[in-house]
Parts: C-alpha cells; sequence; structure tokens
C-alpha cells in the first residue's frame, strides 16, 4: 500500500487487482480491498454495523476537532449529518440554485474577458482545468460562507489555496492507508509545529481564519439570521467549532471533486467529435425552442436525454474522488460470499473499479459512450444510475453535498456550449493529471471560440 500510494494510479492499480482475483482482495496485513456494489451498500447502509476505519483520522483539519466525513463515532456522525441535511439540501436556503447560476455565468464571463480567440487570430490559450477548479471553489464559498471568495474574478489561486493542498495531498493519502503512520504525525504536538494554523497568511490555514471569522460573526450577540446554508447549520444546533470544521471541509469535499467530474467530462467530450457534436446540438435545439431558460434550470437539464448521459458517463469514467474510505467489519466479524472476515478488518472501497463494471455497463465499460444510458431498458438504466452515484457514497456515509454537485454538472455543460466552442490545443499531451486520493489536473488548454452553430 505505501509504494502504490506514490504511484499516482492507485485506482487503477486496485481495479487490476480486482479484475484479476475478484471482488475482494487482500492488500494488506488488515486490509482488503471491494468492487463490489452490494458490498458498498452493505457496509455503507443505513442499518449497518460497519464502523468507520482509522482512515478518516487522516482527513482531520486539527487532531482535536471533527467534520462530518471524519467522526468515526456512528451516533455523534448522525446527529451532525441530521443537523447538516437541511443546509446541503436547500430546503432553508431559497438561493441555493441561485447561488450556482451566478458562479456558473461569472465563470462565462471570466471566459469572454480574457480568453475568446478570434477567428483566425491569436491563440489565447485557456487552462480549463484551472478555471473549473476557480469556479467550484466560488460556488462552494458562496454557498457556504455567503459570498464567494473571488477566484473567477481575480483568475488566480487565491491564498496559494490550490498549491498548498496539492502539495500536502499525497502524504495525507498515505496517513490514511497506513495508520501507523498517524500516531507519528496526526498529533497535537506534530500539528502545532507544522500543521495549518487560522493565523497563516495563506494556504489552508488561511481558510481556517477566513472560516473563523465568517462563522463567528453567526453566533455573535448581533447575528442575524441568514436563510443560507450557514445559517440552517446554525439553526439546527451545531456549535460554533462544528460550523467552522463543515464549512472548512466544504471547500476540498465540495470543489476537488466537483472540478474533476467537470474537467473529466470536458476532456472525453473534447476528444470524441460524436460526443461533442451531439450534446451541442441538443442543447443549441433546446435553446431554439425554447425549452431552456437563461441559465438552464436543474429540472429543464434533467429533460435532455444526451447530457443526463454525458453526466453519467463522465462520472462514471474517473471517480472524482477514488479515496479508500475504509471501513470496519463490525465485532463478531462477517460472511462475505463464502469468506469469514474477521472483527476489526479494514474494507476499502475501490471507486474506480466500481464505476467501470462490466457487469453493470456492459463489456465496454472502459470505453466513453454516452449512448450506452439512452440505449439501456428502464431496469437496467436504473441499476447503472444507482451504480454510478456510489461515486458520492450511500446510505449513511453518502456525500451529504450530492445535490449541489450535480447542480454543477447539470448547468455548466450547457452554459458554456451555448455561449463558446472548445478546442483541445496538444490532443498529445491534453493535461496533467495525478490521482492521490483527489485529482490534480492541470496543464488544460484549450482554445476558445464564440459558439458556432452545429451541422445536422
Amino acid at each position: 500500500m505505501i509504494s502504490n500510494s506514490y504511484t499516482g494510479r492507485p485506482a487503477e492499480t486496485y481495479t487490476r487487482l480486482n479484475r484479476e482475483h475478484g471482488s475482494l482482495v487482500r492488500i494488506g496485513p488488515n486490509d482488503l480491498v471491494t468492487d463490489d456494489p452490494e458490498l458498498f451498500r452493505r457496509m455503507n447502509g443505513a442499518r449497518s454495523t460497519y464502523l468507520r476505519s482509522s482512515w478518516y483520522e487522516a482527513t482531520k483539519f486539527n487532531p482535536t476537532d471533527d467534520s462530518m466525513f471524519n467522526l468515526r463515532d456512528t451516533a455523534a456522525h448522525d446527529k451532525v449529518k441530521a443537523q447538516c441535511a437541511a443546509g446541503y439540501a436547500g430546503r432553508e436556503n431559497p438561493s441555493l440554485e441561485g447561488g450556482v447560476d451566478s458562479q456558473i455565468l461569472a465563470a462565462v464571463d471570466l471566459v469572454r474577458r480574457k480568453y475568446v480567440s478570434p477567428a483566425g487570430g491569436e491563440v489565447k490559450p485557456m487552462d480549463l482545468g484551472r478555471v473549473t477548479q476557480f469556479m467550484t471553489l466560488d460556488v462552494i464559498t458562496e454557498l457556504a460562507y455567503g459570498r464567494a471568495f473571488g477566484y473567477l474574478a481575480t483568475d488566480s489561486d487565491l491564498h496559494d489555496y490550490i498549491g498548498t493542498s496539492e502539495a500536502a495531498i499525497p502524504f495525507l493519502q498515505l496517513l490514511g492507508e497506513v495508520p501507523w503512520l498517524q500516531k507519528v504525525f496526526l498529533n497535537k504536538f506534530v500539528l502545532g509545529a507544522v500543521g495549518p494554523k487560522p493565523t497563516d497568511k495563506s494556504g489552508i490555514g488561511k481558510l481556517m481564519g477566513m472560516a473563523k471569522d465568517v462563522v463567528s460573526g453567526r453566533y455573535g450577540p448581533d447575528a442575524k439570521d441568514e436563510r443560507d446554508m450557514l445559517g440552517a447549520f446554525v439553526r439546527h444546533g451545531l456549535t460554533q467549532n462544528q460550523a467552522e470544521m463543515e464549512v472548512l471541509f466544504q471547500i476540498s469535499a465540495g470543489s476537488d471533486t466537483t472540478a474533476t467530474a467537470i474537467r473529466t467530462t470536458w476532456l472525453y467530450t473534447m476528444t470524441s467529435p460524436h460526443v461533442y457534436n451531439t450534446l451541442k446540438r441538443e442543447i443549441m435545439t433546446a435553446i431554439s425552442e425554447g425549452r431552456v431558460s437563461s441559465p438552464i434550470t436543474f429540472e429543464e437539464a434533467k429533460q435532455l436525454p444526451y447530457l443526463q448521459a454525458v453526466i453519467y458517463e463522465g462520472l462514471r469514467m474517473n471517480a472524482p474522488f477514488t479515496g479508500i474510505c475504509a471501513k470496519e467489519v463490525p465485532p463478531g466479524g462477517d460472511t462475505i460470499g463464502d469468506v469469514f472476515v474477521p472483527a476489526g478488518t479494514r474494507i476499502s472501497q475501490n471507486f474506480w473499479g466500481v464505476l467501470r463494471r462490466s457487469d453493470v455497463f456492459g463489456r465496454d465499460a472502459d470505453l466513453f459512450r454516452p449512448e450506452r444510458w439512452i440505449e439501456a431498458d428502464s431496469a437496467a438504466r436504473d441499476v447503472m444510475v444507482k451504480t454510478a452515484e456510489l461515486a458520492f457514497g450511500h446510505g449513511r456515509w453518502g456525500c451529504a453535498g450530492k445535490n449541489v454537485a450535480f447542480l454543477e454538472l447539470n448547468k455548466v455543460y450547457v452554459e458554456m456550449l451555448r455561449n463558446f466552442d472548445f478546442q483541445i490545443i496538444n490532443p498529445e499531451r491534453p493535461w496533467h493529471s495525478v490521482n492521490h486520493q483527489l485529482f490534480m489536473q492541470s496543464d488544460f488548454w484549450v482554445k476558445v471560440t464564440e459558439t458556432k452553430a452545429v451541422a445536422n
């Protein structure tokens, strides 16, 4: 597991092992890995007795405080998730969809201001990887903090958040996969000396300080009851410290993963002319027939079948998050198939592998082919959808921000393609992509031109 952590391609290694040796493979002294969707559901279901393993300790920002994501006590996790549910779902945040819209339109504005190349003129290269991440960062800070931090407005990595995060992620992956290292590095003495602090002038520490400032204003004597995500957390009883941890974790969980899904879908779509033209044609036809607003609504987007196929196929081809999210076998052990697994064994979840299973998605599961979602009958498609959405986890431990991610996915391609056309500048090396649980994808250079009609 140690050597695999540093390859930058661990998910593909686990997928190869599952394909060669079966759906349950030993990868360490006390570790198994699975790509079985039914076992995913069994371990994560609402009534499951499986526990979160030591892997989650490596996702803490400091050794004493927990976010919903790293809480290992099941009852405590369930309580916090219930308190956060209304904020994530938008039930008490009427501006949720509007907040997503505003930042996607800000991304469109950035592209138009700086990166549109004139026909036959000088090319203005745009790193679509970075612009996408700036957009998802501004979306989540708009929703979580009540204001976008301004990554799109400045077209820059504010406070060096992306740079410092990408430098730390490989080591954090190693800590999660090799538990004994956590005792060495994840303690108050080491983190107190070298870990991020709210007083830092840049990086994760700077964002910790910003989170502390924003949250403290919601708990002070003159605090107003705001109708946003943070306001919902306050109303439903999160403590000030819990709220700080939640809004801070959202930045990573809600921006990096969604950016990966969007970037990957762009790459596969732009390198498949048939898919690009079919998607563009569906969007432009819907606009000309008055079936799409400006910006498109979530409900309108769900009525565009090829768009839905592209969204799910892009999500499936490159799991946005490949952390092992290891669960611990409960007391008494468990029998999986015909194998008895002792209590305390960690079972890792191979998200990459489960999203490419040929028994669910077809013999060509490693091929980007959105048509599979349209060709499938309703029963098969239902299985495909439920399996693809395992990318967001499942049941008790499922991603609370899943609906926000789908809002972004259903809007961004429409708003970009109604305004622009995109061409990869270097098809031999379209981007630089490395995986250490989260994907670091940059140098995704594209040429942008004003949109034009697509031939029938």
